[in-house]
């Protein structure tokens, strides 16, 4: 979901007052480690405590802001008044109901293009774990309960093999943005070193293989195949999985691992079904129409008048090698843009091979631990040292923190960092492209994580092609698609080809984007419990649906490396099977009481990021700007004290290793009752249920104080 406006190495207290969590507006900021630069709108110093002593007023001084923006060569409120007009441009009263599906006539869309769907016989399996998802978030898992000795389980993947994300996106120029020696996971485990910096998609995918075939998944996997419904059985304590091939798998526990990422978005443009010419996704690229593979040389579009619509992450990796195609003749390109990226610097090169053969054990982690504080502001290496992590750098650099009343202006500095950063990408924008127009209509006016930010040496250099045109609407989209081609403010592009490159469905139902419905106790669907936002404790357990873990960034930490938030999920997973296989435990579901006060901290310190988002411009983040007073994203959040503090707090909870805020039953069918705030024992007691020992229920919070 959302990306948040944290703290992140704060000191967490196990209660706040519910007039507090109601009034919360500023946070104690103690050390520049408890930072996290990703979108804090205001922060304010952590107050003293107040005396009876009374002194006179001290003279005022120039603030740090104030002496900061004037050697910069831009007008703070000229700026945030840019933001704000471009922002009104672009709102919809549709918000994120603007977008359809890939349904009836659209539904050839989601085929496989790369791997052929063969036949099989149904199966009927009864197994310990069953995990929803053939990517990174179902790799990890699988690993990890390996490495738990539990092997009992299946993986499911409507794709033709593992892979998930990088599966399906083997678009021209597809390649991670996160630095590859943080995001490929289990490096260690399996013994690989990336390439480069920032690896190409056929990598990431072998990678994926590479996995599988380590810890011996592919046996254990069923692909092609699309789960209809997950329904609870409470009589026998399973999950019982109905598939599209007729398979019925009954499983103890199972995990969803789908990602975000999984559900290609289809715009609502009016005609987007009457286009004649040849059309498809990025996710779904149709080599055998362009020509060439994931590296490029897409030969077949050399006299192509080819139309492109989506300039976020995708487009920026696609565009360049759509224009180099249709360069090869008298094509033409044409994007249609609505919101321009932020283009960084990206500065790919090889691995250095002395560096890669001194590596200790414990790189990774600590690499891509030290990436997170980076990005939080902290006194980490910055080992990455790229241009995610510009802000915090040059906030070092100009030692701010150690000028008096840096906490005082936290907020303001932050702030006036952000517009540094962005005003250098849309600088960019005017020495790369050579038309000062289009240069112009490229440059982002929003703050830097209102979207994604992109990394690319190429796309910016691609307008100053003579066949590649940007077609601006000037933040409206585009008018609607007909036979022959796209109209936008009244003009006709005739095209051949036609690629969304629009994205994936995010704040959609889950039933939607997964394609089957999830059945709890008494019925229950997902979706009736998810309909006015996402419901769990940890972002991983649901009350009335036992053994079913949701590996997702809602309500759990997020961090712009996914792949290690997922892994260390799958880990506490693991840990919470091989406990409960160790003590007798069958069940494990979240209370109702303990779901609840989850969902109150996480509105709470979601408010950091709220006001943020609703000055962001329209897109993914933040609900398509429609989120004034909706409890969708305030309950579907992250964890606002950020990635370190929630890892932190998961740390914690095991080690305690109480199951604080779960309902347990042990095999013999006994319900252990977790203990209230009034008092109570919801304790299981030594020898009862099968040496379950003293496992305290408490369900107290864990959320943010007020200072």
């Amino acid at each position: 979901m959302a990306p948040p406006a944290a703290l992140e190495n704060a000191t967490v207290p196990n209660t706040l007052p519910k007039e507090a969590a109601k009034e919360i507006s500023t946070i104690a900021v103690e050390s520049v480690d408890s930072i996290q630069t990703d979108n804090i709108p205001n922060l304010v110093e952590k107050p003293k405590t107040a005396t009876s002593t009374t002194s006179a007023p001290a003279a005022e001084k120039p603030s740090i802001t104030a002496k900061l923006a004037a050697t910069l060569p831009f007008s703070i409120p000229e700026v945030r008044a840019k933001y704000i007009t471009e922002r009104d441009k672009r709102l919809r009263p549709d918000g994120n109901k603007q977008y359809g599906e890939f349904k009836g006539d659209f539904a050839h869309y989601l085929d496989d293009p790369y791997i052929p769907k063969t036949p099989r016989e149904p199966r009927t399996v009864d197994i310990d774990f069953l995990i929803l998802g053939g990517g990174f978030g179902g790799l990890c898992l699988a690993a990890e309960l390996t490495k738990v000795g539990v092997n009992d389980f299946l993986i499911v993947d409507k794709a033709g093999d593992f892979g998930g994300t990088w599966y399906w996106n083997r678009y021209p120029g597809a390649a991670c943005d996160i630095e590859s020696y943080i995001y490929l996971p289990l490096l260690e485990e399996t013994g690989y070193i990336p390439s480069e910096k920032y690896v190409r998609a056929h990598e990431l995918l072998a990678h994926c293989t590479r996995i599988g075939k380590h810890f011996d998944l592919h046996r254990r996997a069923l692909f092609h195949t699309q789960v209809t419904s997950l329904v609870w059985d409470d009589k026998v304590h399973r999950w019982t999985v109905y598939t599209d091939r007729g398979d019925v798998i009954r499983a103890r526990f199972a995990a969803s691992a789908s990602g975000p990422l999984n559900m290609p978005k289809l715009p609502g443009v009016p005609g987007v079904g009457t286009f004649k010419g040849h059309s498809f996704h990025t996710s779904r690229w149709d080599y055998a129409y362009t020509g060439g593979d994931s590296a490029g040389g897409l030969d077949k579009l050399a006299n192509k008048r080819v139309g492109f619509i989506g300039t976020g992450a995708t487009g920026v990796q696609v565009v360049p090698h759509l224009g180099a195609g249709v360069q090869k003749g008298d094509g033409k390109l044409f994007v249609f843009q609505r919101t321009p990226s932020t283009v960084f610097w990206r500065g790919n090169k090889k691995t250095d091979e002395e560096w890669a053969k001194n590596l200790k054990p414990g790189w990774q982690r600590g690499r891509q631990d030290d990436f997170m504080k980076a990005m939080a502001g902290g006194q980490g290496q910055d080992l990455v040292g790229d241009e995610w992590t510009a802000i915090s750098r040059w906030m070092r650099e100009k030692e701010l923190a150690k000028m008096e009343g840096f906490w005082g202006e936290y907020g303001s500095l932050l702030e006036l960092a952000d517009m540094w950063n962005m005003d250098r990408a849309r600088g960019r924008c005017e020495s790369v492209v050579k038309d000062g127009k289009t240069a112009e209509a490229l440059k982002p006016w929003y703050r830097q994580f209102c979207k994604r930010p992109t990394f690319h040496d190429e796309y910016l250099e691609t307008f100053n092609l003579s066949n590649v045109e940007l077609v601006d609407t000037k933040g409206q989209g585009v008018d609607r698609i007909t036979e022959k081609g796209v109209v936008v403010d009244g003009k006709e592009y005739e095209l051949d080809c036609l690629v969304y490159g629009t994205g994936f469905e995010v704040w959609t139902p889950y039933s939607r984007r997964s394609g089957f419905e999830v059945y709890g106790k008494n019925g229950e669907t997902m979706t009736e419990k998810w309909s006015d936002g996402v419901r769990t404790l940890h972002g991983l357990f649901m009350n009335n649906f036992p053994n079913l873990f949701i590996m997702t960034n809602a309500q759990s930490a997020f961090t712009a490396n996914f792949v290690h938030a997922i892994g260390r999920q799958a880990e506490h997973i693991a840990w919470i099977i091989q406990q409960s296989n160790e003590k007798g435990i069958e069940t494990v579901e979240a209370t109702k009481e303990a779901e609840n006060a989850w969902g109150e901290t996480i509105i709470a310190t979601s408010r950091l990021n709220l006001e943020f988002q609703q000055n962001c411009t329209p897109g993914y983040y933040n609900l398509e700007g429609d989120i004034d007073g909706s409890l969708l994203f305030k309950r579907s959040g992250n964890y606002g004290l950020g990635p370190i503090a929630f890892f932190k707090l998961m740390e914690e909870w095991r080690e305690k290793g109480e199951f604080e805020g779960l309902q347990l039953t042990a095999f013999e069918g006994n319900v252990v009752e977790p203990k209230t705030q009034s008092g109570g024992n919801g304790n299981i007691e030594a020898g009862e249920a099968n040496g379950v020992t003293k496992l305290s229920m408490a369900t107290e919070p864990i959320v943010v104080a007020a200072a």
